[in-house]
């Protein structure tokens, strides 16, 4: 009974995102050069913050946006070969871990000149430096974040990353003239969430958004380190009085002391497991070409979940303040990246 309740509360946002990504494909036609992934992100925030407020499309939307996009991402390990992920190389890691940390350090930095709260700037910088909502969903419940900052955090990281996601484009032309593997570790080394990656790399080549996807999930695998040392900087003896003193935020003391279970997401075992599968040739060339065009769809349909769960007015509320804040972390990210690849001469 408990399923079938689920289910009903889930229907009725993604049949929604599903209308918005089959107009998506379709306007697509006209506009070939955008493709439909972009159209299905701009349908969802234009329907989000119009018609579908309503909170009947809330658990569809994320639905969407979360879950569908683990599904595509699994199927996609179906159809890419072992010898795909090789060509990363040392060089490829070495660039997406210092992407990292100088992101979170440059959050962090900057969060602090705003005065923003120490668990926001933590949120902030889980989502912009590894996997957007889902790593501020894993990173909420380890720093015992409240709602309002996680759920500006996500509108925050969601916008910024959809801006990226255009700004890029021109950015890989100019720098790298789309060469496959420079223009893939910027988008993938950059770009918020698999979403946004799958988004900006289809309106490239499709080499540009298997490798940028590649990037993207290496991203993801550090998750687990990201959180661990979340876990332990909260321990810090200045944040810990901010938050004993906060009276609006009911924390134990003991809470402290617990341990929570920090795992790498499924999906990306999943996808290693199809991928390996794949590259046995234990997948026959019909069944990936099937893996291939459901992933694509359900690709299409989480960006319209994406882009629903983009609040302008969450954003208003809030004053300028928190925009500027995505802004300047996202512009960090591109100059942080475009040093990266130029300083380490990525040779894949």
């Amino acid at each position: 009974m408990k399923n079938i309740k689920n289910l009903k509360h889930i229907i009725p946002g993604f049949l929604i995102c599903t209308l918005l990504a089959y107009i998506g494909i379709f306007l697509s036609k006209f506009i070939p050069s955008l493709g439909p992934a972009p159209l299905a992100i701009f349908l969802g925030m234009f329907a989000g913050n119009t018609f579908a407020t309503s909170n009947i499309f809330e658990k569809g939307s994320k639905f969407s946006e979360g879950d569908l996009l683990s599904y595509s991402i699994v199927l996609l390990g179906g159809t890419l070969s072992i010898h795909t992920l090789f060509k990363l190389g040392f060089s490829g890691i070495i660039f997406i871990v210092l992407q990292m940390i100088l992101t979170i350090s440059v959050t962090l930095y900057i969060g602090k000149k705003l005065e923003f709260s120490n668990h926001f700037k933590l949120l902030m910088a889980s989502g912009n430096a590894v996997c957007g909502s889902s790593a501020i969903g894993a990173t909420s419940p380890i720093i015992k974040a409240q709602d309002r900052d996680k759920g500006l955090s996500i509108t925050i990281v969601n916008l910024t990353g959809t801006i990226l996601m255009f700004l890029l484009i021109p950015i890989a032309k100019y720098f790298f003239n789309f060469q496959t593997m420079e223009t893939s570790a910027l988008l993938g080394g950059i770009l918020q969430s698999v979403g946004q990656v799958i988004a900006g790399g289809s309106m490239i080549n499709e080499q540009v958004l298997e490798m940028a996807t590649l990037f993207k999930l290496v991203r993801i695998i550090f998750l687990v380190f990201v959180v661990v040392w979340m876990s332990k900087y909260v321990h810090n003896k200045n944040l810990q009085e901010e938050i004993k003193n906060d009276s609006s935020i009911a924390i134990e003391k003991e809470a402290y002391g617990s341990k929570s279970k920090i795992t790498i997401p499924w999906y990306i075992t999943g996808f290693f497991i199809l991928c390996f599968l794949h590259s046995a040739n234990l997948i026959p060339q019909h069944i990936s070409s099937i893996f291939k065009y459901i992933s694509g769809k359900f690709e299409i349909i989480a960006l319209a979940g994406i882009g629903m769960r983009v609040k302008f007015k969450e954003l208003i509320s809030h004053g300028p303040k928190a925009s500027i804040y995505g802004l300047l972390i996202g512009t960090s990210q591109i100059i942080i990246a475009l040093i990266l690849i130029k300083t380490l001469n990525l040779i894949f």
